[in-house]
């Protein structure tokens, strides 16, 4: 037990750069063994002066007393004790009672270690031992000469915080561990949290367990564990841990939470575009890690593009081939998300070449066959003429069949006009009359006359 009690606290000694080793110094038999120079600590914390002594024949130790003054004093004196193992003793300054202890109880072990906790940069100054024994049957007592000094700085020590793995929906905790092994008074630890341009204020629904771990006899560690439920608003969040000491002691450690999470995918631009215009598609989604974005083509089997979070297809001078249902997807660790989307390509009307007109028995047949996006209309100026004609129409993706049958007895008539209009624009074409040639046309199911 007291090798651990050692190792610690030396591990402590030296977080404060003290060195435990020292030559031993003797004088009329009294040896004493105290640390190589000045031992430096941070307020708020302890210190350790490690220390061991021995004694002259006959020279039984009882009690140990440790004195604090000024170096330039040149004996401490019993209004300067700052530490007795005789409990009765009242000759203590107030205040070291209850903060001084040795790190060996057992007098006769001729241990002399005493660790201060709960230091101030008023505890720096100069330490002095005193033995006292019964020397022949007799009290009697003697002060080593050589001194420790203590030289208490300010805390730069920070919380060392510890943070678990944080994914959206899951309870995650955070713990805090106070700097120092001190057994003194426990210190407070508060956490606090800030978003983007927030104040500071307190984690909604936390649950925070304080937990103070005996080490040693001599020595505790002081933890806070914080639990929450994790979600995409903490994620880039700064949350700090606070420990608050006595005498208006504190350090504090920040730390920026990253939460692994992936919101859907969401896809800008314009689904409607232009023959010959740029078609441009961004897809993006917010996650951490960064999501990988796939651009496809559902009649294609290739990548488009890809991208880590956000990913732009740019397509220039599209054609109607480029019209269809394209697809985004985000890959983000082990989960794939995917949105689709259906682009429209407008096209200027088009009249096709299979267009044509005959005239057979008094009866003029014309079909015109427009394709284009959005579908076109179809007119025919001839009708301006005739108030009995019938219609057929035949619609069949971008392609519009409409075919005219009119009485025609006027043989001046060479050519007839077809205008295919849309909102794009429109195209106009002469179709030529042919004499003796019988048309034969398709209709769908749908198609009706118009008389």
């Amino acid at each position: 037990m007291l090798v651990l009690i050692w190792a610690t606290l030396l591990f402590s000694v030296r977080d404060t750069g003290a060195s435990v080793e020292g030559t031993p110094f003797c004088d009329k038999g009294f040896c004493i063994t105290l640390s190589k120079g000045e031992i430096t600590a941070e307020a708020g914390l302890c210190v350790v002066i490690p220390c061991s002594f021995n004694t002259s024949d006959g020279f039984t130790p009882q009690h140990i007393v440790w004195y604090k003054c000024e170096p330039s004093k040149q004996k401490c004196t019993d209004s300067d004790i700052i530490f007795h193992t005789n409990k009765s003793n009242n000759k203590i300054q107030p205040g070291f009672k209850r903060r001084v202890s040795l790190l060996e109880p057992d007098v006769s072990q001729r241990n002399c270690s005493i660790i201060v906790n709960d230091i101030t940069e008023s505890d720096s100054g100069s330490y002095q031992l005193r033995v006292i024994s019964l020397l022949h049957r007799k009290t009697d007592g003697f002060t080593f000469s050589p001194r420790t000094n203590v030289s208490v700085k300010d805390l730069t020590q920070k919380p060392t915080v510890m943070i678990l793995p944080l994914t959206e929906g899951q309870q995650s905790s955070l713990s805090c561990t106070a700097p120092g092994f001190c057994s003194g008074s426990d210190p407070e630890i508060t956490w606090t949290w800030r978003g983007a341009g927030e104040k500071d204020s307190h984690i909604a629904g936390n649950i925070t367990d304080f937990r103070t771990k005996n080490l040693t006899a001599d020595t505790q560690s002081h933890s806070s564990t914080l639990t929450f439920n994790s979600s995409a608003e903490h994620h880039g969040t700064n949350v700090s841990c606070k420990v608050s000491f006595p005498n208006n002691i504190t350090t504090e450690e920040t730390v920026t939470l990253n939460v692994v999470y992936g919101k859907e995918v969401k896809i800008t631009g314009n689904t409607s575009v232009k023959e010959g215009e740029t078609l441009i598609l961004t897809c993006s989604v917010e996650s951490f890690p960064p999501s990988l974005i796939t651009w496809t083509k559902l009649s294609l089997n290739r990548t488009l593009n890809n991208d880590t979070g956000t990913a732009t297809l740019v397509i220039p001078n599209v054609t109607a081939e480029y019209s269809g249902q394209y697809i985004c997807t985000a890959k983000h660790q082990v989960n794939r998300m995917m949105k689709e989307v259906n682009i429209r390509v407008k096209f200027f009307p088009r009249i096709l070449s299979s267009s044509g007109c005959e005239v057979q028995s008094g009866v003029l047949t014309c079909v015109c066959i427009s394709e284009g996006i959005p579908l076109p209309t179809i007119q025919w100026p001839l009708l301006k003429n005739h108030a009995e004609y019938s219609i057929m129409t035949n619609m069949s993706h971008h392609t519009v069949n409409i075919s005219l049958s009119v009485s025609f007895k006027d043989n001046n008539y060479t050519t007839v006009d077809c205008v295919s209009i849309s909102d794009v624009g429109e195209d106009k074409k002469n179709l030529t009359i042919k004499k003796g040639k019988r048309y034969k046309f398709k209709y769908l199911s749908n198609s009706r006359p118009l008389v």
